[in-house]
């Protein structure tokens, strides 16, 4: 059977990576069942170039890890995403998750980005989410990809759902934020849920098939 590394430690993007890739026949193994080592620096300016750096990273640390064993049939795919907004010059973009500082939270993140956009007065707090993919195979890049959705930083956090920024994004079309959204609903309509669509497109005609008489 085809294993997919998928190069998070993020529990919720990990959930909906499961989620959405659930009708593909692959063993999906995660950074938790590789030897423990440094993560990569996310040195790239753009969110592909972080998720192409991430993946063959993980690929190459796949390759010398005992757990699992190397397998001719094995994917690495790492994503890079993140919140973009107009008035604040794209940030917090590629540092989304680092914004402030790696262990801020997110409730301060959430007051520096509304201190910002205050002192901004912008007639709009036009906002994305942005989703970059990128798979690797033996040490090279073999498919990329990119979800996107529109929306704006909602008047104040609102919902308990999803993770992250979610509060804080309204999806217009929705008239709810990101937290707000069932996770049906978001998996259809999110910058993920987009990429990872388009990632099992591609992935389905390259799976090993199954051998005869396994489930």
């Amino acid at each position: 059977m085809t294993r997919l590394l998928v190069a998070t430690s993020n529990s919720g993007k990990l959930a909906e990576i499961r989620g959405l890739l659930r009708h593909l026949s692959v063993e999906i193994s995660t950074l938790r069942d590789l030897r423990q080592g440094p993560e990569p620096e996310e040195t790239g300016t753009t969110f592909p170039e972080n998720a192409r750096l991430k993946a063959l990273y993980y690929d190459a640390v796949a390759e010398t890890s005992p757990r699992p064993a190397p397998s001719p049939h094995r994917y690495t795919v790492a994503e890079d995403s993140g919140l973009v907004i107009d008035a604040l010059d794209g940030e917090p973009g590629v540092r989304s998750a680092r914004f402030l500082q790696p262990d801020a939270t997110y409730p301060e993140r959430f007051s520096e980005i509304y201190r910002r956009l205050n002192e901004a007065r912008p007639r709009a707090w036009d906002a994305r989410f942005v989703c970059a993919l990128a798979v690797v195979r033996a040490g090279t890049v073999v498919y990329e990809t990119s979800g996107t959705i529109e929306g704006r930083i909602a008047a104040a956090p609102s919902g308990t759902g999803g993770f992250g920024y979610d509060p804080i994004f309204y999806v217009p079309l929705s008239g709810r934020t990101l937290a707000e959204i069932n996770e049906s609903t978001k998996a259809r309509i999110s910058h993920r849920g987009e990429a990872l669509r388009r990632l099992a497109d591609w992935l389905e005609p390259q799976l090993e098939p199954n051998p005869v008489g396994s489930p």
